[in-house]
């Protein structure tokens, strides 16, 4: 499938630029070191929460991720190093659910101002097939209180990981519940650093009308496909399914690598003729050998849907706002954008 591909100097950039905030988590520990002792010290969980601490604090915040460039976040483990720097962080911004060795680090750290993402919009419940027709169903409960709908998806349910009650915690990947968890991000910045408010609200201003803008990109790029099923290795789409009338297959739930039962080949096979999917979608961060396996089996093509839980080299795009666009350039090529 023919990618724009990144500008090298980008992504050496990019890189460097990582590089930089994984060395910035050595030497935060060593307190007020001269690049970082009048910023506050934000430790982010993975990147779709970087992203925002470092947009929306901008020349305010010194920020580390947790999670380095390339590292599927679902499996971090965290170093004792690690561990120490969320302690003494001034701010941590996690998403509950994802990882389970950072919720428990981030509980016995202490650190007063600690925001959990997924307390900024609403959490639902995804089986591996999403359809966008059914708004408004069950798994709408506050997060926390989700115990009882759990068991009545099938084996392609992709979303338990690891959080209580298999709420879907992908909510980065529909634009507009972002763009709440921003406004939830900008808010709780300004009380963490009040000298800043000002700064922090315009910058969460301009982050929302960008994913204002990406939302409206894809409302109107997917509103005539030829179909609207998309089969993907990693159940991670279910809200931007719904977000946007499409409906996701997921090949083997939460885990990308895992290999397919023959009867959910064959389940594909048959929903694939029957909607007129084309494409069967691998993540940059996983092995690509289900995705292939499954096509050669069923006649289909295959092509990059990424999840953005990190960003590497061989990402679509410099930043979420960009891989997102790939994303989008990619489904309106499987589904048959008119």
């Amino acid at each position: 499938m023919n990618v724009r591909r990144l500008i090298p100097t980008t992504a050496v950039a990019g890189a460097v630029a990582l590089g930089l905030t994984a060395l910035s988590a050595c030497s935060t520990s060593d307190a007020a070191d001269g690049g970082n002792g009048d910023k506050l010290k934000v430790t982010a969980s993975f990147y779709p929460m970087q992203f925002l601490t470092e947009r929306i604090g901008g020349e305010h915040v010194a920020v580390t991720s947790l999670t380095k460039p390339g590292v599927e976040p679902h499996d971090l483990e965290l170093t004792p190093r690690q561990i120490g720097s969320i302690s003494e962080s001034d701010y941590v911004l996690y998403l509950k659910g994802i990882q389970p060795a950072v919720d428990d680090a981030i509980k016995q750290s202490g650190v007063k101002n600690t925001v959990d993402a997924a307390t900024l919009t609403t959490l639902e419940n995804h089986g591996s097939e999403v359809s966008g027709h059914n708004h408004g169903h069950e798994g709408e409960e506050e997060h926390g209180h989700e115990e009882e709908s759990h068991e009545e998806h099938s084996e392609g349910d992709g979303h338990n990981h690891g959080e209580e009650g298999g709420a879907d915690p992908h909510i980065w990947l529909d634009p507009v519940k972002y763009a709440e968890v921003a406004k939830g991000v900008g808010k709780s910045l300004e009380k963490a650093d009040p000298d800043h408010a000002a700064d922090y609200k315009k910058n969460t201003d301009a982050v929302v009308a960008e994913l204002g803008e990406l939302n409206t990109a894809y409302e109107t790029g997917l509103k005539n496909t030829s179909t609207k099923t998309f089969i993907t290795t990693h159940s991670a789409f279910g809200y931007l399914a719904e977000r946007y009338g499409l409906t996701q297959q997921g090949i083997a739930g939460i885990d990308p690598e895992a290999e397919p039962s023959p009867a959910r080949i064959q389940e594909i096979h048959t929903i694939a003729e029957k909607e007129k999917a084309t494409t069967v979608f691998f993540e940059t961060l996983a092995s690509d050998r289900t995705a292939k396996t499954l096509a050669k089996d069923t006649g289909l093509k295959t092509g990059v849907l990424d999840p953005l839980e990190g960003i590497t080299d061989k990402s679509q795009g410099a930043d979420y706002i960009e891989v997102m666009e790939s994303n989008l350039a990619a489904l309106q090529k499987a589904l048959g954008a008119k």
